[in-house]
């Protein structure tokens, strides 16, 4: 088999952004741009990357680490500059070489096998992806002759009115004979207006040499987009999130209104899941099957098992046993653990805590740092009370107890199994097994206190 290599371009600082961010670095569903495009670069199974980096290259390498390989551009001089800086790691190789742009998310693996397959067929030594667009303003126009040969790209600035009326655009993405590209590099010049060392020139110079460069016109124009600002970032979301979204569908998840739901790209659901709109999974988050994620749901880098129910809660590096629900308005914050048929009800807070099985905590609650056993309830208003302004503190409540309404468990605390709190309570010591825990002033009733006042006076408040 021939061998394969890619080069990606990451070196443009991207200043149409308007950001601090690194271009290649903003997310589309939450994956970098050039992550997404060496993802499906890894799919091709190639020999070796490389990305030519500039503006923002130790984030990039960061982000990307022993995936690629890296050579620095230092000046942007070009992209015919940006593919020379690779020819100490690429220049004795041979095979076919792949050029891509780092902020073109949109393209997928199978395009570019076509590419390599298309390449290889016409035994090309340079072949462009191109595509149809139905307005190919600011795009270079693919030139053919009438036999359908290449004969060159013309920038929209130096087009007749001819030419411009094309409407097959160079996309950016070219297959190259590794050879012949490094030899071309070095007879590129800069005399234009730019004063850059263009990439596209490269094709010229090939069919000048009698070469062949072919054109291979992929089906689908939106892969093709490139995103220079916030405005292509949000249009390549949106593709991103219909694609996302259809793959769920066909996998057998239902969604009640897709266009106002967002996953990510990494996100996993399980068939037979119900999701309705307004829902935001985000992160690595899985989620079983049989499940139901209702409107306004967020969930977030949280691991969610068969079975089930999320009603209008936020969930946020948490777990979720089978059977378990949540809901509505409640939130799960980082490692919050919920065990099998657990009921988490409303306006419920669960941040570093465990929760066993069977356990109910209805409503008005916050349970932090804390494990608790299985079935046990725990009353409404009820407040773990785990910080004490310097250092936060765990509580143990065993399994079988009850926790009255209103109670506050200052924490540190062990409370055994089959033991009790008192609604009402303020509770700073251990509970022992069987015992109920009082921890409140007696009731005194203050008889004609009424009369007192000087509302007792007036007969209208009588």
């Amino acid at each position: 088999m021939t061998g394969r290599y890619t080069v990606i371009l990451a070196a443009g600082q991207g200043t149409r952004m308007k950001s601090k961010l690194y271009k290649v670095l903003h997310k589309v569903c939450g994956r970098s741009m050039v992550d997404h495009v060496l993802t499906q670069v890894e799919l091709t199974d190639p020999e070796q990357v490389v990305t030519v980096v500039g503006h923002g290259a130790e984030a990039v390498e960061d982000l990307l680490g022993n995936r690629s390989k890296y050579a620095f551009q230092e000046e942007q001089l070009g992209t015919g500059h940006a593919v020379l800086q690779t020819e100490a790691q690429l220049g004795d190789k041979e095979g076919m070489t792949l050029i891509v742009n780092g902020d073109t998310p949109l393209l997928t693996a199978k395009t570019f096998e076509k590419l390599f397959a298309y390449h290889q067929a016409k035994g090309a030594k340079a072949t462009i992806l191109t595509a149809r667009a139905d307005d190919p303003t600011g795009y270079g126009r693919i030139i053919r002759n009438d036999l359908g040969i290449v004969e060159k790209i013309v920038e929209q600035k130096d087009a007749t009115r001819e030419e411009a009326a094309v409407h097959e655009i160079n996309t950016g993405v070219f297959c190259f004979d590794n050879q012949a590209l490094f030899k071309a590099l070095h007879q590129v010049t800069n005399h234009n207006a730019q004063g850059e060392y263009y990439l596209t020139d490269v094709i010229q110079i090939l069919k000048n040499q009698g070469e062949i460069v072919a054109a291979y016109q992929t089906p689908d124009f939106t892969e093709s987009l490139g995103v220079n600002d916030r405005v292509a970032l949000s249009n390549a979301t949106r593709i991103m999130q219909q694609r996302i979204n259809e793959a769920h569908m066909r996998n057998g998840v239902t969604m009640v209104n897709p266009d106002t739901t967002y996953i990510d790209v990494d996100v996993k659901i399980g068939n037979d899941t119900v999701i309705e709109g307004q829902v935001n999974l985000k992160g690595q988050t899985t989620i079983g099957s049989d499940c139901y994620i209702g409107s306004n749901s967020e969930i977030v880098d949280s691991q969610i098992a068969d079975h089930v129910h999320v009603t209008s809660s936020t969930i946020e590096e948490a777990k979720m046993a089978s059977g378990s629900n949540i809901g509505p308005n409640s939130h799960l914050r980082p490692k919050a653990n919920i065990g099998h048929d657990v009921h988490i009800g409303n306006f419920c807070e669960v941040k570093n805590a465990t929760i066993g099985d069977r356990t109910k905590v209805g409503h008005l609650t916050y349970v932090g740092d804390a494990t608790l056993g299985t079935d046990i309830n725990v009353g409404c208003g009820v407040v773990f009370v785990n910080y004490d302004g310097v250092h936060k503190f765990h509580t143990n409540i065993g399994s079988h107890s009850f926790i009255g309404s209103n109670s506050n468990i200052i924490a540190p605390v062990e409370m055994a199994d089959h033991s009790f709190i008192a609604a009402g309570s303020t509770i700073t010591d251990d509970i022992p097994k069987h015992a109920m825990a009082i921890a409140r002033a007696r009731q005194t009733n203050k008889n004609d206190y009424w009369d007192k006042l000087p509302l007792a006076q007036d007969p209208e408040w009588h």
